[in-house]
């Protein structure tokens, strides 16, 4: 029964920071399976069977919310499935340990920037219709992303939602809303492929059942909360998680002593809270100069 509640909400807040922030589920819940001694395989397999559900009740909550563009997401759909079905089917023939550090120090360098945006460029993202993505832009970015998620258990909210929320022209809120409404035919794709690869008996049905019962209970508070929570804090809260976990997978990578990573950690979270800190400060400045604030 303790294992049961652990896991339940381990689901819940997994879905809760994905809704909120537009990632992080996959990699959650997969690290969590493999501290288990559960296969890479399997573990990816499990993770993505749950979020067959997660993300179908994330995906009509953003909807319902108005967080979703819908046109984009139409976009990263088929290239996206695609990815994902590929990465799914060739997963144990894949070097992806050797692919995952290079991904990671490209991520990291975009989380750098959504903090610098957001910070001292006041998160500006002006309407601009003409300059909207191109499917030049979104098909590699969808296949790449679809790919790297079903190889590394979580990978398309981390890479869609920065390189997409690094364009000017879209708002936080409209990227979380799009990436996490799009992940529901990922995660169905990369499901179709490991079932065809793996066979349903190696897909472990309690953890799918007891991440799926957290998921779909935090799907909609976590739209909910993308709606009410600015702009400028969502993007420097997205941009910290980028740096956090991509450092963490660098730190893996490069097996680097234990007694370094409670430092590194300490050193990020400081500076993400205040990084927070001052986001929240630069928010009230701007509503106070646009007389939003009684004094």
């Amino acid at each position: 029964m303790k294992k049961l509640i652990v896991f339940v909400f381990v689901g819940f807040l997994a879905q809760l920071i994905d809704g909120s922030l537009g990632m992080a589920y996959g990699v959650t819940s997969t690290t969590l399976l493999l501290t288990f001694g559960i296969a890479p395989a399997v573990a990816s397999a499990s993770v993505h069977l749950a979020e067959v559900v997660t993300t179908a009740a994330s995906g009509v909550s953003h909807w319902k919310f108005g967080n979703v563009d819908r046109g984009m997401v139409g976009k990263l759909i088929i290239p996206g499935s695609v990815g994902a079905f590929v990465g799914a089917c060739f997963l144990s023939n894949l070097p992806g340990d050797l692919i995952k550090p290079y991904v990671s120090l490209f991520l990291l360098a975009l989380g750098l920037y959504i903090m610098y945006r957001f910070l001292f460029l006041n998160g500006r993202s002006p309407s601009a219709p003409g300059k909207r993505w191109s499917n030049k832009r979104l098909i590699p970015l969808g296949l790449a992303a679809g790919f790297l998620d079903a190889t590394g258990g979580g990978g398309w909210g981390p890479i869609a939602t920065p390189v997409l929320l690094s364009n000017r022209n879209m708002e936080a809120r409209k990227v979380i809303g799009t990436v996490d409404t799009s992940e529901f035919a990922i995660a169905s794709s990369a499901t179709l492929g490991f079932v065809i690869s793996l066979g349903w008996e190696q897909v472990n049905w309690y953890w799918v059942l007891t991440l799926m019962a957290g998921g779909i209970v935090a799907a909609p508070i976590a739209a909910w909360l993308v709606r009410k929570l600015p702009s400028y804090l969502l993007g420097v809260l997205v941009g910290g998680l980028i740096i956090l976990t991509n450092t963490r997978t660098l730190l893996h990578a490069w097996e680097a002593p234990a007694p370094v990573y409670p430092a590194v950690y300490g050193f990020i979270v400081l500076g993400w809270a205040a990084a927070v800190a001052m986001a929240i400060k630069n928010g009230r400045k701007g509503k106070v100069a646009n007389g939003e604030l009684a004094s």
